[in-house]
């Protein structure tokens, strides 16, 4: 009996994915790249914890917005809004299974390329190509003007939110994606990290999205 996968090295490891036991090298070498991996699977929690230890920084080209600078406080104080658009991201992949970190990150960049246009009073907006970032990306704006529509109803501070401070918060998410991503083609790495610090309530693990991708 050989691996499914390679048909030469024999099958230890259980993949949840596959339904059947496969070789450690397939395995490690196929891993969110062909195998559509479950987040719960032992063997990628144990591959991603190795990646994350021995991952080198990035480089200062692989930096998104190299040239933005913002104090720490500046993201603190305005949590609730980082909140606002992880919780949007999570309730849109319980929707959209195949929402994957390349996905999610081009729906980011491409809000954040929108919003910092806006900050210099042009608006000019480029959604994603790809079907599901396109999604995504429209999921994001209509849950940021909610939010903002709320806040300064409620006359909350974060009401005084301008549009400069919503791209510098975008920009905070995309570094976060580039720092816990692991650049394969089918990761979670980000989006499992997001559902980590954001946990979504029962209530909206059971509401039904209203996007449909074709």
């Amino acid at each position: 009996m050989a691996c499914p996968i390679c048909e030469k090295r024999p099958p230890k490891r259980f993949c949840p994915a596959m339904g059947e036991k496969i070789c450690p090298i397939c395995c490690g070498r196929e891993r969110e790249v062909t195998i559509d991996c479950p987040s719960d699977c032992p063997h990628l929690i144990a591959g991603r914890r190795y990646e994350a230890e021995h991952r080198k920084p990035l480089s200062v080209d692989e930096f998104p917005y190299r040239d933005i600078e913002f104090p720490a406080d500046f993201v603190y104080e305005r949590w609730p809004m980082v909140t606002n658009i992880a919780s949007a991201i999570l309730g849109f992949q319980l929707q959209n299974k195949e929402l994957n970190d390349n996905s999610a990150y081009d729906a980011l960049e491409s809000l954040a390329e929108t919003y910092r246009t806006l900050g210099t009073g042009i608006y000019y907006e480029r959604p994603p190509n790809l079907p599901i970032a396109r999604a995504l990306y429209g999921q994001l704006v209509e849950s940021l003007q909610n939010f903002r529509k709320q806040e300064a109803e409620r006359a909350d501070l974060s009401s005084s939110l301008r549009d400069s401070d919503v791209f510098r918060l975008l920009v905070f998410l995309l570094r976060i994606c580039k720092q816990r991503t692991n650049g394969r083609p089918r990761s979670r790495a980000f989006l499992d990290f997001l559902r980590s610090r954001f946990p979504l309530p029962a209530s909206a693990r059971k509401e039904t999205s209203r996007i449909i991708i074709p």
